[in-house]
């Protein structure tokens, strides 16, 4: 191909266009993206389209040759994956699911790849290969559960809580599975006769010395740096120097964290998750997710195509009972392993059925552990390729399996409210359950929210101030920076689940389009907003607020108030009369809203006004 006329291009505008086409598709048909990444490799590699390229040149614009440099982008995907799984490892998170995270997840981990290390050894492996083989299959697809989750409404529902909980302990668990396959490589070379010398245990365990210095310093200097890197940006971008600023912040993050990793003898993936892990507990954590989200699909994408590539059609056709027997065996014993520990752990018997069917498939990071020991040179290349050939097929049926085990338990609906039978009360949902959020955390956003806080409600606040939000957490409140008006950054939020949304910001425009972002995403939310002015106040309830709050109405409001209790009218009576005008105001506001066409009615204004300037009747002493 010539590379002076855009051939160079050709495997990334293969890919840009797969993405273009498969991501819109499988959404339609209410299917992971990711299973069509997986398909589309397989069509546009050397086993696809590639076979007719040989005899059809022109096909060559149509399928992806340079799977070297596929595999470098597969890797920065998995980096951006974890990180932001890392974004989500919040202490709180884990201390609320701690039982399912570090009890039935953790169990899982390990009882499977016993289980089918176990399997493996019996089929002639050594000791060192089939254990990589068992931490590397034992491990699930979040990124294929969990999209096929959401499709079917299950994430709040006991099987959703129990799932991600399983696969947020496999997330935790990669980090030591990579530790102990270079442990295990340094263990089998100083292998003799059957036993290990002295001097291989010490240089396995000094393997150790610089993986463990190089996490300490990583997380010494996260700790330092990355506050005030993000700090510095957010103000640059509150002064409106570009939002690209925050990107470019995040994605060196990613980088750099996994070079750091790689040059002390980890993977590129463990030190993003470490850098996730350290901006999770920072005010940035939203607006990082939100930043690095649009990247992290792209690079996941260019992942799983890169599977799909791996996956040799004329390797399952040259041995399909192997290739098939291992994909169908390792879902029914992982099924079974997953299903009686569920139920040892209480959840009820549908629940765990659709728990153990969903996890029973590997994941992608059984390519990476896998491939690692195959660069090792632990595992057995011909069987281990075989394994990979076998979980990306299982991967494959993941989909299918959820519809199986929705068939199974025989339930109709799809759970709209959280089921809890079986599960303990800190099993947390995914969202921030029954918060209040507010938008706007300065003096106005910090009073509604110590209100909220002194009678123990619950409440998230959100500020595009950087300064308003490190006062706020300052002082204990769980604030965050991000712009409101995005609705990626409200759902991020957790919007989904809110009570309340409480808009208190004090510029009209930006108090406007936070609104019609919010009413958009929920239209059945508890929306309350600052209005500047009755006019303002009126066009609020056009855009649909539950309710207006003008700053003037109030200010008069609370004028006449203490002027009527000062000048000795009973507090019964002054309050009756306060809330029966600001009812008033209420609906004169609301019919004073624009039409549908945009029209503002003038009279009403001008009684709205009228109203607002009249001061209240003073009542009678009884």
């Amino acid at each position: 191909m010539d590379q002076a006329h855009g051939g160079e291009y050709r495997d990334l505008v293969v890919f840009l266009a797969a993405a273009g086409v498969v991501v819109p598709l499988f959404n339609r048909l209410r299917i992971s993206p990711v299973l069509g990444f997986l398909a589309a490799g397989v069509l546009l590699g050397p086993d696809g389209l590639g076979r007719l390229a040989q005899s059809h040149s022109w096909l060559n614009w149509l399928t992806i040759g340079d799977q070297a440099q596929i595999r470098q982008l597969s890797e920065l995907g998995v980096a951006f994956l974890l990180f932001m799984i890392g974004l989500e490892l919040s202490w709180e998170r884990l201390k609320a699911m701690r039982r399912l995270v570090f009890g039935l997840g953790m169990l899982q981990v390990a009882v499977c790849t016993l289980a089918i290390a176990v399997v493996f050894m019996a089929l002639g492996q050594s000791l060192a290969g089939a254990a990589v083989l068992g931490m590397g299959l034992a491990l699930s697809s979040t990124a294929v559960v969990m999209p096929v989750l959401a499709a079917q409404g299950r994430i709040n529902s006991e099987t959703g809580r129990a799932t991600f909980a399983v696969l947020l302990a496999q997330d935790v668990a990669v980090a030591p599975i990579l530790i102990t396959v270079t442990v295990l490589a340094t263990l089998a070379q100083g292998m003799q006769g059957g036993g290990v010398e002295p001097h291989a245990l010490a240089s396995a365990l000094f393997t150790l010395v610089p993986a463990a210095g190089g996490l300490f310093l990583m997380v010494l200097l996260g700790r330092l740096v990355l506050r005030p890197m993000f700090r510095s940006v957010a103000r640059a971008q509150h002064r409106g120097e570009g939002r690209e600023l925050f990107v470019a912040a995040s994605l060196l993050v990613v980088v750099v964290a996994g070079l750091a990793a790689q040059a002390v003898g980890l993977s590129m993936s463990l030190g993003a998750l470490v850098a996730g892990v350290l901006l999770a507990e920072t005010e940035f954590r939203r607006e990082v997710e939100v930043a690095i989200d649009p990247f992290k699909g792209l690079l996941l994408g260019v992942f799983f195509i890169g599977v799909g590539i791996g996956l040799d059609v004329d390797a399952v056709a040259a041995d399909p009972v192997t290739v098939l027997g291992l994909a169908g065996g390792l879902i029914l014993l992982k099924a079974l392993i997953i299903f009686i520990l569920a139920r040892a752990w209480g959840l009820a018997a549908r629940s765990a059925i659709e728990t153990a069917l969903v996890l029973g498939p590997a994941g992608e990071f059984a390519f990476v552990v896998l491939s690692t020991g195959l660069v090792e040179g632990l595992a057995d290349p011909s069987l281990t390729r075989k394994a990979m050939l076998a979980a990306t097929l299982s991967m494959f049926t993941v989909p299918l399996l959820a519809v199986l085990a929705r068939a199974l338990t025989k339930t109709a609906t799809l759970a709209a409210a959280p089921e809890t039978e079986g599960l303990s009360p800190d099993a947390a949902v995914l969202s921030p359950d029954g918060a209040v959020l507010i938008v706007g955390f300065g003096r106005v956003g910090r009073l509604v929210g110590e209100l909220l806080a002194e009678h123990d409600q619950r409440f998230i606040a959100l500020d595009a101030d950087p300064a308003s939000v490190r006062s706020g957490r300052t002082e204990g409140h769980e604030v965050y920076y991000g712009d409101a008006a995005r609705p990626e950054m409200l759902t991020a939020c957790g919007l989904e689940s809110a009570r309340a949304l409480i808009v208190t910001m004090d510029s009209p425009t930006k108090v406007d389009d936070v609104v019609k972002t919010a009413r958009a995403l929920r239209p059945d939310l508890i929306l309350i907003a600052r209005a500047r002015d009755d006019r303002h106040a009126a066009r609020l309830y056009a855009l649909g607020v539950t309710d207006a709050v003008p700053e003037t109405t109030e200010a008069s409001l609370q004028l006449a108030e203490n002027t009527l209790v000062d000048l000795g009218v009973p507090m019964g009576l002054v309050l009756a009369s306060i809330h029966e005008r600001r009812d008033g105001f209420r609906k004169t506001f609301q019919a004073a809203a624009p039409d549908g066409r945009g029209a503002r009615p003038a009279r009403a204004f001008r009684t709205a006004r009228t109203v607002a300037q009249t001061p209240p009747p003073t009542p009678k002493a009884t």
